[in-house]
């Protein structure tokens, strides 16, 4: 599953106070104000979505038809994908789609996910413990016959590369596949708003602009109350796999909300929007006078950080007891809530780096992804 391989920083509790519109009419707005990884076009009552970049280093994009049930199908490129609007069933193989279903009002519409102890929402574990979310296996490893039998309108899941592997066979089993590229958003607000894909194909255009208008304007507050702080603390990030130390490059879009929140991420002069990968020695060269250590993985002490690896009490965020997770919520089987709801949520993750590098600008803000390891 998508970010479960390097848990460094940003590798990401349903909130009732925004909820999606549950009417099925169409809004025609088809302008996006940060995501760039797909487009919207309404032509008469159907919708044509490109995703632009479905995965790094992608040279074209993907194209899905949406068409209104019961209307007919207009005439289309062969390789465009044709999905009847809307849905009522749908696969997702990313935990970070658990939540835009949720925002949207439509989480009854999961009726399978692949290895279902990942998911921490309330909402859907409830409905995966009464047996109304099937787990159909392993993700690019899902059990077929079990898909099928579940009738999914469509799958929505994600790729790495051009070879889409299983999720091939899928849709010539009939079965639409779309892709939902918001991983490669730079942004945190055009993460977030993939909520508005999402939506199309329920016919929530107008919940979706509801709930992304909510977020929208928490985060560029929060944003703007930073601009005001008058020091801004030196931070370091992620931890050593192996003999590497990843941690954020300076265009990743966790670099990006560590400057929002005031804070001075240490590599933000480089020009690259993955991760980087250093050894320990260069790391500590530049980093151990840090103020703060935010991203350490799945470590939940400190304890455990010196276990495993002893020299990260050289630095000084170690000494003075300034590293921080944020793994502070998990589900009920382990899962984390950040990994899960953090690309929809940016503006709960700048609220938690402000209040950990500004206390004073947050005094009522309480840690929610976010903890410091004792």
């Amino acid at each position: 599953m998508k970010n479960r391989g390097l848990l460094i920083w940003f590798g990401f509790i349903m909130l009732g106070c925004l909820p999606a519109d549950k009417t099925s009419d169409i809004v025609y707005n088809d302008t996006l104000k940060y995501a760039k990884g797909f487009s919207i076009s309404h032509e008469g009552n159907n919708i044509r979505v490109t995703i632009n970049r479905p995965y790094s280093g992608a040279e074209k994009g993907y194209s899905y038809l949406l068409v209104p049930r019961g209307e007919p199908v207009p005439e289309h490129d062969a390789a465009e994908q044709v999905i009847q609007i809307p849905i009522e069933r749908i696969v997702c193989t990313s935990t970070t789609h658990i939540p835009l279903l949720d925002y949207l009002n439509e989480s009854d519409a999961l009726v399978g996910f692949p290895t279902t102890d990942y998911v921490s929402s309330a909402v859907m574990r409830n409905r995966i413990d009464k047996g109304e979310v099937t787990d159909v296996g392993i993700d690019k490893g899902m059990n077929l016959e079990l898909l099928i039998s579940l009738k999914p309108e469509l799958v929505m899941s994600y790729t790495m590369t051009s070879d889409l592997g299983q999720l091939k066979k899928i849709a010539e089993l009939g079965i639409p596949v779309v892709i939902n590229a918001e991983y490669l958003e730079e942004h945190p607000l055009g993460r977030a708003e993939w909520i508005k894909f999402m939506a199309l194909f329920f016919g929530k255009e107008r919940g979706a602009d509801s709930v992304f208008n909510s977020i929208e304007q928490e985060y560029l507050a929060t944003e703007q109350l930073a601009a005001s702080a008058t020091t801004r603390p030196a931070a370091m990030s992620g931890i050593v796999y192996g003999d590497t130390w990843f941690m954020p490059a300076g265009k990743n879009y966790a670099a990006k909300l560590l400057h929002d929140a005031g804070i001075k991420y240490l590599w933000s002069e480089t020009e690259t929007s993955g991760f980087l990968e250093l050894s320990f020695e260069a790391v500590y060269e530049k980093a151990k006078e840090a103020d703060l250590w935010i991203g350490v993985g799945s470590f939940a002490s400190l304890a455990e950080l010196k276990a495993a690896e002893k020299r990260y009490t050289l630095f000084k965020p170690f000494q003075q007891g300034t590293v921080y997770s944020y793994n502070a919520r998990m589900g009920a089987k382990g899962g984390s809530e950040f990994l899960e709801l953090g690309y929809l949520r940016p503006d709960l993750i700048l609220k938690d780096l402000v209040k950990i590098a500004h206390p004073n600008l947050l005094p009522d803000h309480a840690l929610f992804f976010h903890k410091k390891l004792d």
